[in-house]
C-alpha cells in the first residue's frame, strides 16, 4: 500500500517542528552566531512497517533547550554544573558576537580574558534558563499530529481499497 498522504503528513509534522524552533531561537535572542538554527534538521526514515522521523541539531542546542543546573540556582533541568565550570575559553566569540565589552570599577575595559572568567562563573554559579525551543514546538506539534496522520491514513486506505476493488472489477470483466 503506498502512503502518500501519510507520508506528506510525516513531512509537514518535519517541517512544522524545524521551522517552529528556528523561529523560537530567533526570538529568544538565544542563537548569536547562527549555527545552532542552521544545524536544526529533522530526517525522515521509513521501511516497510514504520516512519520514523529523527530530529539533529548541534550538541549544545539540549542544552539550550532544556537548560543547565547551576551549582546556586536550580532550573529542574536534567543537566547540571557539578564541580567543573564551563571552560571560559569557549565564550570568546560568544563574546565578541554579543558585543560584550564590560568595565572596571574605574571605568576601564576589561581584558576579554577576564570577562569570559566572569561570565563562566556566572553560568556555573546560575546556570542556564530552559528556553524549550525546541520541545514546545515538537509537543505543539505532536498534539496536532494525532488526528492529521489518522486522516492522512485512513485517505491512503480509501484510496488503495478503491485500487483493489477496481482491479477486481477489471479482472471480473475479463472472464
Amino acid at each position: 500500500m503506498r502512503k502518500e498522504k501519510l507520508q506528506r503528513a510525516v513531512q509537514t509534522f518535519r517541517d512544522t517542528v524545524v521551522e517552529n524552533a528556528k523561529s523560537n531561537l530567533k526570538k529568544l535572542k538565544k542563537d548569536a552566531s547562527g549555527k545552532l538554527s542552521n544545524s536544526i534538521e529533522g530526517q525522515i526514515v521509513q521501511n516497510a512497517e514504520e516512519i520514523d522521523v529523527i530530529f539533529k541539531m548541534m550538541y549544545y542546542g539540549m542544552f539550550q533547550d532544556q537548560g543547565v543546573d547551576g551549582k546556586k540556582v536550580k532550573h529542574g533541568s536534567p543537566f547540571s554544573f557539578k564541580s567543573k565550570m564551563p571552560p571560559p575559553s569557549a565564550l570568546d566569540k560568544w563574546i565578541v558576537t554579543r558585543g560584550i565589552a564590560p568595565r572596571d570599577k574605574n571605568g576601564r575595559f576589561m581584558t576579554r580574558q577576564q570577562t569570559q572568567f566572569i561570565i563562566a562563573r556566572g553560568i556555573f554559579n546560575k546556570g542556564i534558563k530552559r528556553s524549550l525551543f525546541f520541545t514546545q514546538p515538537f509537543n505543539d506539534a505532536v498534539k496536532e499530529a494525532g488526528k492529521t496522520f489518522q486522516n492522512a491514513l485512513g485517505k491512503d486506505m480509501s484510496l488503495y481499497m478503491e485500487y483493489i476493488i477496481g482491479r477486481s472489477n477489471r479482472k471480473r470483466k475479463q472472464k
